[in-house]
C-alpha cells in the first residue's frame, strides 16, 4: 500500500503553509524578527486568509497589511524567566 510522503503537503493549504513557513524560518526573517509574505496568483484566496487568521492567533505576532498586498509579520520572543 502506497503512503503520502512526508515532505508532500497534501492540500492547497498545506503546500501554502509550507512556503510561508519558509519564509518565517529563513535566517534573514529569524534575524530581523519580521518576515514580507505575499499571495501567489494560484494560491486560494480562502487558504490565504485562513492562514492570516492562525497566524494572527499566535502570542508576541503583529500582521501589517500592505497597500501593495503584501502582509509584513513581527514577532518578537519572550524572554524566559
Amino acid at each position: 500500500m502506497a503512503t503520502p510522503s512526508a515532505t508532500t503537503p497534501a492540500s492547497s493549504y498545506e503546500q501554502l503553509g509550507v512556503r510561508i513557513q519558509k519564509i518565517i524560518n529563513s535566517p534573514t526573517a529569524q534575524r530581523s524578527k519580521a518576515a514580507l509574505i505575499f499571495r501567489l496568483e494560484q494560491e486560494s484566496p480562502d487558504d490565504w486568509e485562513t492562514l492570516l487568521e492562525e497566524i494572527a492567533e499566535n502570542d508576541n505576532v503583529t500582521l501589517a497589511h500592505r497597500d501593495d498586498g503584501g502582509v509584513q509579520i513581527f514577532w518578537t520572543v519572550p524572554k524566559e524567566d
